[in-house]
């Protein structure tokens, strides 16, 4: 078929899908957007051959501005054509590959959250928690999960990569705008509008049957920007019974009115999956055990989550109301292998809706407040059952009915007195008010009430254009989860009207954050950035005695974390990083337990990108590599070492008329070398990872 038969075929489906409220973009639209898909790694801007820099712009710190790159903190911004150079594949934690410092974890378990550590913090097994995650305004952590992992944990697999924006990584809890969880940071993820993108429809093949069909339909008419995608993911995953089957919706409408922008989105996902769970690494090496078997029953799980979000923001500039309104029907199952016929079969069934309310006052270039307030209810069921062979008894781990209202007011103000320097100031106040219903232990059904307030003060010194010098000091926080509070033993037992135990005194675990740092950019080809922090948690909550939880015990985490970006040539950029944990001290641990958390002492990052013109299109190539070392873990108190663990990826891409053709390649060498792992009292246990993963993809521009 002709190219001009297609683009005939594009314009049908296109006025069709007007026809529904959908839009798509005319054929110059797709040109554009081809065009505008040239960037370069990190945030350089390029200089082309023969220019000289003879102005450096100001760096973004000293600006008066709410957006993230204006905190006094490092903060790491992805943009959508970053994420196009990307091996995403199948996990969406992929997108924080390059990012300094943070450990996203890929490890072939089907869709059971989104792993996500910095600074020290989320431990193994947390997906996400301690870092506040939003999309859209709206709260991406999910309080009490027991269908997920811990206390929490993210769940981004309904987003993929043709949905964002932007992603700002801000280390540290400086910002005032995020609440629940910001502890090591936040992460604020920008979905697109219709008007940023062409229609296209991609189709992808990797490894392990891996298999994506992907549409998208964006455009504007009369006003209206409208963004449609739909999404297919299936794959038979590395082990034997690993299996993942994913269906992703999105729909997003917008439009200018007056002074305002206006959205209305809607997404519907829906997974299930299997997964061969961990293995012992004693076995593994002495040959008893196969990298790709199941040591005992797979894991398996379904989610289907739909949400509706109603945004406005001012259409120009920064100044003016602000509003998110959004409801959520949320439902995850994950079974975990627990024995050779059992599994901890764990649910979640909420409702989750609120909304947020904020004002933006602005004086010119010198100062700026944000005054606003949050709502968000959680409501429904969360438990653990224990199955035997695949099917339910009548004993359950957890067995809570919940009605978790939390509420919070947020200020947050910038000033500059001076042109090089800018302070910052924030406070939240946060409140609590739930309703438990332990129906595993009647007696342990309780209300609870509690509040904590979070100051954040920072400054932005710019002496000169080429440096700027950033330190803050703030506070961020984390709700106690529902286990904490209405507790008892957490063996499977039959429900009963007695033995459980309130943990009223309970309060949410504050830390207490202190950086300093600073940014160099002498010229506009190269930037710099390190920054040092020091983190101090007095009020960690930990199980006492059995059924009894205390704010009891201490934790210290000290690091640097060091990047740089430099672009060598208009065709070439590279940029490099380097994470330290120097201390990551739990003060006062229970007895049997090490002194250090289970966090990787070095974290290494590098890669290089090359885009030209190459025949009658464009070539993109892409290397990167990652490597984690020195990360301890313990049997019994005795401290070890796990093996390290190294990933490089390669992804070749052509731009050629109305087509885009990419190869990809993954490929981790360390044999038993894993991002995540377990000590246990038999040895370490690991999610034994491919060496080597291939995939290729197409996608035709309409």
């Amino acid at each position: 078929m002709s190219v001009s038969a297609h683009r005939g075929r594009g314009w049908a489906l296109t006025n069709m899908a007007f026809s529904i409220g959908i839009s798509a973009c005319s054929s110059a639209l797709a040109a554009q957007a081809e065009t505008a898909e040239v960037t370069e790694l990190g945030a350089i801007e390029v200089v082309g051959k023969g220019q000289r820099e003879e102005h450096i712009k100001p760096l973004a710190r000293s600006k008066v501005s709410n957006a993230p790159e204006s905190l006094p903190t490092a903060v790491s911004t992805i943009s959508a054509d970053e994420i196009k150079t990307l091996n995403v594949d199948r996990d969406i934690s992929n997108i924080y590959r390059r990012v300094p410092g943070v450990v996203a974890n890929n490890i072939d378990q089907g869709d059971t959250g989104n792993g996500f550590r910095m600074r020290g913090f989320a431990t193994n097994g947390t997906h996400g928690a301690d870092v506040a995650v939003y999309v859209d305004g709206v709260p991406q952590n999910v309080p009490s999960s027991q269908g997920g992992a811990g206390h929490g944990p993210v769940f981004l697999e309904w987003l993929t990569p043709q949905m964002i924006k932007r992603v700002s990584v801000i280390k540290g809890p400086v910002s005032a705008l995020y609440g629940d969880q910001n502890r090591a940071g936040s992460v604020n993820i920008e979905t697109l509008d219709g008007g940023d993108v062409a229609s296209s429809i991609g189709l992808d093949i990797a490894s392990f049957d891996g298999r994506r069909a992907n549409l998208v339909l964006g455009g504007e008419h009369e006003g209206f920007e409208s963004l449609f995608i739909a999404d297919i993911y299936k794959t038979n995953g590395y082990r034997k019974t690993a299996e993942t089957n994913r269906d992703n919706y999105f729909w997003k409408l917008s439009k200018v009115i007056g002074d305002a922008k206006y959205s209305a989105r809607f997404s519907h996902y829906e997974s299930d999956f299997k997964n061969d769970g961990y293995l012992n690494l004693p076995a593994l090496r002495a040959g008893t055990i196969s990298r790709r078997d199941t040591d005992n029953l797979y894991g398996f799980g379904t989610a289907n989550r739909n949400t509706y979000v109603l945004n406005r923001a001012p259409a120009e500039g920064e100044e003016g109301l602000y509003y998110t309104a959004y409801f959520e029907d949320f439902k995850r199952v994950r079974a975990i292998a627990n024995g050779t016929n059992t599994h901890n079969y764990g649910k979640d069934d909420r409702d989750i809706y609120g909304g947020r309310l904020a004002y933006n006052f602005v004086y010119e270039d010198s100062a700026s407040l944000m005054l606003g307030a949050e709502v968000r209810r959680d409501k429904g069921e969360a438990y653990r059952q224990q199955y035997r062979n695949f099917e339910p008894t009548q004993s359950y781990y957890y067995d809570f009915d919940m009605d978790l209202l939390t509420y919070g007011v947020f200020a947050q103000a910038q000033y500059k007195p001076i042109d090089s320097l800018k302070v910052l100031g924030g406070i939240r106040y946060d409140r609590f008010d739930y309703d438990i219903d332990n129906r595993k232990f009647r007696n342990a059904d309780t209300g609870y009430h509690s509040s904590v307030t979070t100051p954040k003060l920072g400054l932005v010194w710019t002496p000169i254009e080429q440096l700027e010098v950033f330190t803050n000091a703030a506070q961020g926080f984390r709700s106690p989860a529902a286990e904490y509070i209405s507790s008892g033993s957490s063996s499977a037992l039959v429900p009963s009207d007695t033995g459980g135990r309130i943990n009223g005194s309970v309060r949410p675990s504050k830390v207490t954050s202190y950086d300093i740092g600073f940014t160099v950019r002498p010229t506009e080809r190269l930037s710099s950035t390190t920054e040092f922090y020091y983190i101090q948690n007095d009020s960690e909550t930990l199980q006492v005695s059995p059924g009894v939880y205390e704010q009891v015990s201490d934790t210290t985490r000290k690091g640097v974390e060091t990047s740089i970006n430099y672009q060598a040539t208009s065709t070439v950029s590279t940029y490099a990083s380097y994470g330290r944990i120097i201390d990551a001290v739990i003060d006062n641990p229970p007895a049997g337990t090490g002194d250090r958390l289970v966090v990787p002492e070095h974290t290494y990052k590098a890669g290089v990108q090359y885009r030209d013109a190459f025949m009658a299109g464009q070539l993109t190539l892409n290397a990167d590599v990652y490597h984690l070392a020195g990360i301890p873990y313990y049997v019994g108190i005795e401290k070890k070492e796990m093996p390290p663990y190294t990933r490089y990826d390669l992804r070749a891409s052509y731009d050629y008329s109305d087509y885009q053709f990419s190869l990809y390649g993954t490929f981790q060498p360390h044999r038993y070398g894993s991002e995540v792992a377990y000590g246990t009292t038999t040895g370490l246990v690991i999610v034994p990872q491919p060496s080597t993963t291939l995939g290729a993809s197409v996608r035709y521009f309409f």
